[in-house]
């Protein structure tokens, strides 16, 4: 039985973890909450507590890597929304945090490493957006998710696949419940890049029974209403106060496609209407 860990058992990696058990892998999980450890231990999952921090990395964290063959990085840099030129910040916190990572990788079993992303690596430039354009992240999360892309790919000792998920939503996650009732919203005529959680753990089985390794995805659902259209309908359906849009000014015409994935990766979208 093939065995892989999952560093971070959060939203996306807990429901990860139980779908590749379904198609008949082993899973280690890691949390840095001992109260999740008994939750993931029931769910089938070998737990580890694990804590990364600039300086070290705490925990089991050979015992976590240990017998894997791939590893999943599905760690978010929680630092959105910060506007921060890079060359201002005294610390990278998130890339200090894979630096100490990457060493016990490194001396592990690992062949393959799928790291997590997000497509604001592209910044809120108005094209469209393939995977080969150019990354030019605008805030400091994009920025140094990037530089732990470029830090993973770099190195030789393992194989990266690089997977930039577009918005996330889910059953219970969708961003019409903090934006119902605001007014003056922006880029009304902006179309949405969102993804379905299915689809998120969709196209990682995908990439790891599939072994594409050394690629870089984009994952975004192709299906691209304006926000305005699109959360409007979902304040209607969740009788929610309706947004009110700015349209005064014109509206980015960011468009992010993952045609990759359904033409090479050769996978077909669960979720076509959000």
């Amino acid at each position: 039985m093939t065995q892989i860990s999952i560093l971070g058992c959060g939203w996306l990696g807990l429901p990860l973890t139980k779908a590749l058990m379904a198609n008949g892998f082993s899973v280690k999980g890691s949390t840095t909450s001992e109260e999740k450890l008994s939750r993931l231990k029931a769910f089938g999952i070998v737990p580890f507590l694990v804590a990364l921090d600039s300086k070290r990395v705490t925990g089991a964290i050979k015992e976590f890597l240990d017998g894997s063959q791939t590893l999943v990085i599905d760690i978010p840099p929680q630092l959105r929304g910060k506007n921060i030129d890079s060359s201002t910040l005294e610390e990278k916190i998130f890339v200090e945090k894979i630096k100490t990572l990457i060493p016990y990788i490194e001396k592990s079993t690992i062949q393959n490493v799928l790291f997590v992303s997000s497509t604001s690596v592209y910044g809120e430039s108005n094209t469209i957006i393939t995977e080969e354009t150019i990354a030019k992240p605008d805030t400091d999360s994009g920025k140094q998710l990037l530089e732990v892309e470029l830090l993973l790919q770099n190195n030789l000792n393992f194989k990266t696949t690089i997977l930039r998920f577009g918005g996330l939503i889910g059953e219970d996650r969708n961003p019409i419940q903090f934006l119902a009732g605001r007014e003056n919203l922006e880029n009304p005529e902006s179309p949405i890049n969102f993804i379905h959680q299915d689809d998120c753990i969709g196209i990682i089985l995908k990439i790891i029974t599939t072994g594409s390794w050394n690629e870089i995805y984009n994952g975004v659902s192709p299906f691209h209403p304006t926000r305005e259209n699109y959360y409007t309908k979902k304040a209607t359906e969740l009788s929610l106060v309706l947004p009110k849009f700015d349209h005064s000014k014109p509206s980015n015409e960011k468009l992010i496609l993952s045609d990759k994935v359904e033409k090479v990766l050769g996978y077909a979208f669960i979720k076509t209407n959000l």
